[in-house]
């Protein structure tokens, strides 16, 4: 038996946060000329549904297109009822459950700020293994999370370390936008992501990468070249 992406085809693919954890803030503005301020707002971007992939997929490297192929883990958020205008102290009344996501970015794609191109390409949104569902989890801002590169520990954090927190960012998000069942919204990543190290430590074809949320579960998958 295989597993799928638990939401293959979500209404408006994932909804990406970036530099939402401190430390990551940090090692992407001395990596990739980013702020160095903690931001006042979510920095918010889209990654299409055709970039979700399941469980145990390859994530496809294409050195034509990128030579910086980085990971990041992230835990996502799935809604359960469509949403407009909804304050953070009612927001959690609008998640349905939980999943893993890895935001896949071609660090060198960004071209001057174009996240979406960077990150919405085909096969850069491994998600799942399966949605656990909100009552199973206690508090999703106190979950660690991490990742290995062959077998080799990157990140290793805790969803405590959020800058904006998942009511905010509810709140936030549907302040603007309607947020429909099945939406994802990934939470953002911590520290460790491989261009932050010395030398960079991007993925490539042969690699795998895995990511676990605690309490959510184990998202594994491999590289393959074009």
């Amino acid at each position: 038996m295989k597993l799928l992406a638990p939401l293959p085809r979500p209404p408006k693919g994932v909804i990406g946060i970036g530099l939402n954890y401190a430390e990551h803030v940090e090692e992407s503005s001395r990596t990739m000329e980013t702020q160095k301020e903690l931001p006042t707002h979510p920095v918010i971007f889209m990654k299409p549904s055709t970039s979700i992939i399941g469980p145990d997929d390859a994530i496809v490297h294409n050195p034509a297109i990128t030579e910086m192929l980085d990971y990041e883990a992230e835990l996502g958020v799935v809604l359960g009822r469509r949403c407009r205008n909804v304050g953070a102290d009612e927001a959690m009344a609008y998640v349905f459950g939980y999943t893993c996501v890895k935001d896949v970015s071609a660090r060198d794609c960004r071209h001057g700020g174009q996240w979406t191109f960077a990150k919405g390409q085909d096969t850069f949104a491994p998600m799942g293994p399966w949605i656990v569902t909100a009552d199973e989890i206690a508090d999703p801002h106190d979950l660690a999370i991490g990742l290995t590169l062959n077998g080799v520990q990157k990140q290793n954090s805790n969803t405590r370390h959020m800058i904006f927190k998942i009511p905010a960012l509810i709140a936030h998000l549907s302040s603007a936008m309607t947020l429909e069942p099945g939406d994802v919204i990934a939470t953002g990543t911590p520290e460790g992501v491989g261009i932050s190290f010395k030398p960079p430590q991007f993925m490539k074809a042969g690699d795998v990468v895995e990511m676990r949320v605690e309490g959510v579960g184990t998202l594994r998958n491999t590289v393959k070249a074009a």
